[in-house]
């Protein structure tokens, strides 16, 4: 075959592929907020919810976010993304296993859901990241038809992201998009240290 003929077939190829993709978009009408879950064992997917925030942040959408999981530490993102008008809520507790204190952690859970209650009812907000929210629900903290029937009743333009490991399924049924991070190989299971500014 001549390059003439590759190039030929190549460009059959890409206007067959516009053709569909053009397709979709245009059967695409439905305008509405998005319920995004990012899950699974992988690393990235708090990340992945702070990149969605910022992107949101760059187009003018206001944007807040509740940390059910991290401590009082520094956190880079929190860093960035204040300074540009995101509102945070931070549970404050840390890990479970370094509090090893069940009803501590459930009652700061408990109030941080109700500050994301206020969130989820606020047509105001654009964007809410519900980072690593799917724990409180694993350990039982929340009460899961709550979080549901909030997530449900939220203004009909805004978008939320739920991240972290064992998303309930009740939770991904009702998503219209759902990523599963999964682990290849992590630096820390091989004795190297979280870095600054690449794990936290």
């Amino acid at each position: 075959m001549t390059d003439t003929e590759n190039k030929a077939k190549h460009k059959a190829r890409m206007q067959q592929q516009k053709a569909k993709v053009d397709e979709r978009i245009k059967a695409a009408t439905q305008d509405k907020g998005l319920l995004l879950v990012v899950t699974g064992n992988g690393k990235g997917k708090s990340t992945s919810g702070f990149g969605t925030v910022a992107r949101a942040v760059g187009h003018g959408l206001t944007a807040a976010v509740v940390q059910y999981v991290k401590g009082g530490w520094e956190c880079g993102e929190r860093n960035l993304l204040e300074k540009n008008g995101v509102n945070f809520h931070v549970m404050g507790t840390g890990f479970t296993w370094e509090t090893q204190d069940q009803e501590t952690d459930k009652k700061a859970a408990i109030a941080a859901w109700s500050h994301s209650k206020s969130l989820l009812n606020d047509p105001s907000i654009d964007l809410v990241l519900l980072d690593e929210i799917t724990y409180m629900l694993s350990y039982k903290y929340l009460d899961l038809d709550e979080v549901i029937g909030a997530l449900t009743a939220r203004p009909k333009d805004q978008h939320v992201i739920i991240t972290g490991r064992a998303c309930h399924r009740a939770i991904m049924d009702m998503a219209d998009t759902v990523s599963e991070v999964r682990s290849v190989k992590h630096a820390f299971d091989n004795g190297i240290q979280a870095q600054q500014g690449i794990d936290w």
